[in-house]
C-alpha cells in the first residue's frame, strides 16, 4: 500500500545541479520521479548530502527558446545504483526536496 502523501509522476527529464551549499556545482543526471514536493534522480558523481542544492531540470530541450524549472531543495537520500553503473560509470540515485521552484526561459 503507497503511503506518500503526494503523488510521483515517471519522469525522465535531464537535470543538472548546479549548486551545492554555497559551492558552485555541475553535476549532470535525469530525474526518474518528481512529485509537488521532490525529485528522484540518477547521477554519476556523488553529491554532498548535507546543506541545500540547487538544480535545475530542462522541460522542453525541442523548442527554439527552452524553458527550465530552477528548483532549490536539500538531499535527503542519496544511494549506489542497484545495478552499480550508469552510462559506463558509477551511479547514484539522490532524492532532493523541492522546496522551491520558478520557470526560466532560456535567451
Amino acid at each position: 500500500m503507497e503511503h506518500r502523501r503526494t503523488r510521483r509522476f515517471t519522469l525522465h527529464l535531464p537535470l543538472s545541479v548546479v549548486r551545492s551549499g554555497v559551492e558552485q556545482t555541475s553535476l549532470a543526471g535525469h530525474t526518474r520521479n518528481i512529485s509537488s514536493t521532490g525529485v528522484l534522480f540518477t547521477t554519476e558523481n556523488e553529491p554532498p548530502v548535507t546543506g541545500s542544492i540547487e538544480y535545475v531540470i530542462s522541460l522542453n530541450q525541442d523548442e527554439t527558446r527552452p524553458v527550465n524549472l530552477r528548483c532549490l531543495g536539500k538531499v535527503v537520500r542519496l544511494e549506489r545504483a542497484a545495478n552499480g553503473r550508469h552510462g559506463g560509470a558509477q551511479a547514484y540515485h539522490v532524492a532532493a526536496t523541492l522546496e522551491r521552484y520558478e520557470f526560466v526561459r532560456a535567451q
